[in-house]
Order: C-alpha cells, then sequence, then structure tokens
C-alpha cells in the first residue's frame, strides 16, 4: 500500500533524494521548500504522486496551510520528514542572540511547527510515522558548533519526549543522526557563519573554515543510500528510535557513549552520595514519565 510523504526542505540535498526514492517506489510525496520553483526544477512538475508547496517551517500559518492542502489532495499523511535546517558555525563568543533565534526557529521551532499541524490527522488514524532528521552534531558537540549542535540535541530530546507521548496512539518517532553525507551541507547555501569576530579565536576560525571547505563534496556518506534506507525504515514494524547513519557516525556515537559510560562509572559513588537519608521518597511518577 502506498504512503504518503510530506517532507520539508525537499528541493534539494538529503529530503530531494528521499523525494525521489518515495516517488520511485510508488508513494505520494508532498514535498515543501521556501522556493516552490526550485522543488519544480528538482522533483518535476505535479502529478497524482507528487504535490510541491512553498512553505517556510517557521511560519506556523504557512505550515498549517500547507498541510490542509496535503490532506485535502491526498486524504492523509503517512510519514512525516522533518528535514528542513541548516548550520550556523561560529564560536559562542562571536555568536549574538539574534543567531541563536535564527538557527533554532529553523531547526527546531519549524520541526515543531509542522509536527504541531500534522500530529492531530496521525492521532485521529492511530497510525503515523514521523522522522526527525537530527545529525551526529545532535550526538557529539564540535568546535564552532554551538549554536547547530544545541538546536540539533533540543531536537533529540523533543524527539524523544514525543515518541513517549504519541506512542499510544500507534505514531512512531526515529531520529535519523546522519555523519558527514555527499549533500551540500558545507556549501554556503547550507551552512552560515556569524558575523562578529574576535581576534583571539582567529587562527583557529581560518583553520576550522578551511576543514569544512576541504570536506565539501568529499564526503563518505552516500545521500541516495541513506534516503533508500529511511524509505526501508518506514515500513519497518518495528524502527529504532535512532538511526545512526554512516561509518563516521558510528564510531563518534560508539566512542561518545564508552566516555559517558567511563565517567558513570568512575564517579559513581559520588552520585550516590548525593541521595538524602529521607523516609518519604516517591519517584513512581517520574519512573513512569521516563518509561518508552
Amino acid at each position: 500500500m502506498a504512503n504518503t510523504w510530506f517532507i520539508t526542505g525537499a528541493s534539494r540535498g538529503l529530503g530531494a533524494e528521499i523525494a525521489r526514492v518515495c516517488l520511485g517506489r510508488g508513494d505520494r510525496v508532498v514535498a515543501t521548500s521556501r522556493e516552490k520553483r526550485l522543488l519544480s526544477k528538482t522533483l518535476g512538475e505535479d502529478n497524482n504522486q507528487l504535490l510541491a508547496i512553498q512553505m517556510d517551517v517557521t511560519n506556523a500559518q504557512q505550515v498549517q496551510k500547507a498541510v490542509n492542502q496535503a490532506i485535502s489532495c491526498f486524504g492523509s499523511i503517512d510519514v512525516l520528514v522533518n528535514n528542513a535546517g541548516f548550520g550556523l558555525m561560529g564560536f559562542f563568543e562571536e555568536m549574538t542572540i539574534e543567531d541563536v533565534q535564527t538557527q533554532f526557529d529553523t531547526n527546531l521551532v519549524g520541526a515543531m511547527n509542522v509536527t504541531w499541524a500534522i500530529l492531530p490527522s496521525m492521532r485521529s488514524a492511530r497510525s503515523g510515522r514521523i522522522f526527525n532528521i537530527s545529525s551526529l552534531g545532535g550526538i557529539v558537540g564540535a568546535q564552532m558548533g554551538s549554536l547547530y549542535c544545541a538546536s540539533k540535541f533540543a531536537l533529540e530530546g523533543f524527539s524523544e519526549c514525543l515518541s513517549k507521548e504519541v506512542s499510544p496512539f500507534g505514531i512512531i518517532v526515529t531520529l535519523v543522526e546522519p555523519g558527514p553525507f555527499r549533500t551540500d551541507f558545507l556549501s554556503p547555501q547550507s551552512m552560515k557563519f556569524g558575523s562578529r569576530t574576535l581576534a583571539d579565536y582567529d587562527d583557529r576560525s581560518s583553520e576550522l573554515r578551511a576543514a569544512f571547505e576541504g570536506r565539501n563534496g568529499h564526503q563518505p556518506g552516500d545521500p541516495y543510500k541513506l534516503a533508500d534506507a529511511i524509505a526501508t525504515l518506514a515500513r519497518e514494524p518495528n524502527p529504532p528510535g535512532r538511526f545512526v547513519a554512516g561509518s563516521v557516525a558510528l564510531d563518534a556515537a560508539s566512542n561518545k557513549l564508552l566516555s559517558m559510560q567511563s565517567e558513570i562509572v568512575a564517579w559513581r559513588n559520588l552520585s550516590l552520595s548525593t541521595d538524602g537519608q529521607f523516609s518519604d521518597t516517591n519517584i513512581e511518577g517520574l519512573l513512569g514519565q521516563l518509561k518508552d
């Protein structure tokens, strides 16, 4: 049975690859982007499988209108892919509160806007899949990535909570955590830098920017293969809550978990020593909230 996908940021990169794979499998695709012209250029004109909609994820009214149009056209939305996002890079001291707002508005609040708009129809159908595209930067922090990584770490926390809240309605949430894939993420189209500079950071800034440029177009991950994997996961009866994509991300995530476990063990006794000697403790409610 064909699914109807709603994909944000579908005019290029991973979003476009997911759309192509789904169309090739016979599914229906609602592809969104801030510029419909780019959607048509990338995916072709609207047809009985494809509906392209101009939409900015940061505009809740546009999002709701697009979701209503999608449901009116195809009857339902079975799979949501919150893919729209970009990287705003720079050392934290060089960033402004406006930079924070810009990064979070797209990478986090944008995903929330789309999820808010689509959840009622999925909840009514008692089924649905949500793929939130995170990043290796949602697992491990990196220099010059304080805002980007913070937005992806936040997306991870949101997704974990959401998964527990909506699973009783048959809705499954999966975080996708790609390492470096050969998209245009490192190009000026997707990666921005803060406008302020501090001399103390100049040497590292120049070195890291050169590294970004050197890796652009030479990433080991194949976006088509990742798109195909996501399309496969959408039909899995028990997909993972997290899908770490690519060897670089797998190695980095494994090292992060080992490091965390080592610290937990090393400081276990001091951690346990902070419990009080109280006779009236009750954590049942908390355990219920944490339960999958």
